[in-house]
């Protein structure tokens, strides 16, 4: 979701820059800062950014170019004499005589002695500065594309080694079944004596206890879920947030087949699951 846009609009008088800069983000949060001429259509901005982006954090800023000069200032009169008289006056009361040109000078250095012509905004500048803004969209959004199928080729590769490791699993399970029946076996063994036990019973509890440790439905669910990602990301045209709920139910089968596995060799396929897909939880964030 990250991407850059910057467009140059000049109107004869102004030359105006728009730039646009996106980072990722669940919600769109618009950092706007525009010229106080610009004000009024703030909302109509703000509106064509979400239409077009959907979310991310965006900033944008315009301004105008550093070498645009003409501004149209005028001298505030009435409120220079009215400034310079009281100061007269003041001196009078003093007793002092003062030096007009140096009362002058200071007098203009005092607020509002200078004021900018309030300028109206015009549709036909309105009309190439929203064709700016739009030029600055479809730039920040083909960065965004861009950046997107790359991501989008990262995560399915990912997805693939998770299912490319949940396909080692099963050779280690016929192993796993046996050493916990052992395992528990021995345990018997060391507790009571072996003569006295129900070998039926016995029998029925450990096929209980490997049943609760049976990981068959993880795997199943793992490999629809992992279908059901790739499914989305070809198919949805902004896959973001439901890609980040599919990783969370991958996720979680993930985690209970590690619980469950009570295998040295199971548990390092775990580890490399969770591994490839915090990887991907990651980069689901920059997708739209």
């Amino acid at each position: 979701m990250t991407g850059f846009g910057k467009t140059t609009v000049e109107t004869g008088t102004k030359k105006i820059i728009i730039e646009m800069k996106s980072l990722n983000s669940k919600q769109l949060d618009l950092s706007l800062r525009i010229p106080n001429l610009y004000k009024e259509k703030e909302m109509e901005i703000r509106g064509m950014v979400k239409d077009k982006l959907e979310r991310g954090k965006i900033d944008m800023c315009i301004y105008f170019d550093n070498s645009e000069t003409d501004k149209d200032v005028m001298i505030n009169s009435s409120v220079i004499m009215q400034y310079f008289n009281q100061m007269l006056a003041l001196a009078g009361q003093l007793g002092i005589e003062p030096d007009r040109n140096e009362l002058l000078q200071s007098v203009m250095r005092f607020p509002d002695t200078l004021q900018q012509k309030a300028e109206e905004l015009n549709e036909e500048e309105w009309g190439m500065l929203k064709a700016g803004i739009e030029k600055a969209l479809e730039a920040i959004d083909a960065f965004r594309i861009q950046e997107g199928k790359a991501l989008i080729k990262d995560i399915n590769h990912r997805i693939e080694l998770i299912q490319k490791l949940a396909s080692e699993v099963p050779q280690f399970e016929v192993r796993r079944v046996e050493i916990i029946r052992q395992k528990l076996q021995e345990k018997i063994s060391e507790w009571t004596d072996v003569k006295n036990i129900d070998q039926n019973r016995l029998e029925q509890e450990i096929i209980y206890y490997l049943e609760k440790l049976d990981i068959t439905e993880e795997k199943v669910r793992l490999a629809n879920h992992c279908k059901y990602f790739l499914e989305t990301v070809e198919k949805e045209e902004a896959p973001g947030r439901k890609l980040g709920f599919i990783a969370q139910e991958i996720g979680r089968e993930i985690n209970t087949m590690g619980s469950k596995a009570n295998d040295h060799d199971i548990q390092k396929l775990v580890v490399g699951m969770k591994d490839e897909l915090e990887k991907i939880k990651e980069q689901s964030l920059n997708v739209l």
